[in-house]
């Protein structure tokens, strides 16, 4: 269940980065530039999930990297989805 709730939380912060880049940018192009922002820093933010994982929750990290993956994953394809299109047109 934490690693769906983390997912979700990836998306909409996927959004609010979206949001801020066509603020910031005034066009589809600074939304773009926002999804691109957002996957170095959803890595920072799934490292920090899987650190307090090994530190705080006693899991490995063994156990972690297959969480780490899929929670960084999931977001970061649906950003570089949202670039991909906002980029074509």
């Amino acid at each position: 269940m934490h690693m769906l709730l983390v997912i979700v939380g990836g998306a909409v912060l996927l959004g609010i980065f979206l949001l801020f880049g066509k603020l910031w940018g005034s066009d589809l192009a600074g939304a773009a530039t926002g999804a691109k922002l957002f996957i170095p820093a959803w890595l920072a933010v799934a490292l920090v999930n899987m650190w307090i994982g090994v530190t705080r929750a006693g899991y490995t990290v063994a156990q972690e990297l297959p969480i780490l993956f899929v929670v960084f994953a999931v977001p970061a394809a649906l950003a570089a989805l949202v670039a991909w299109q906002l980029a074509r047109g």
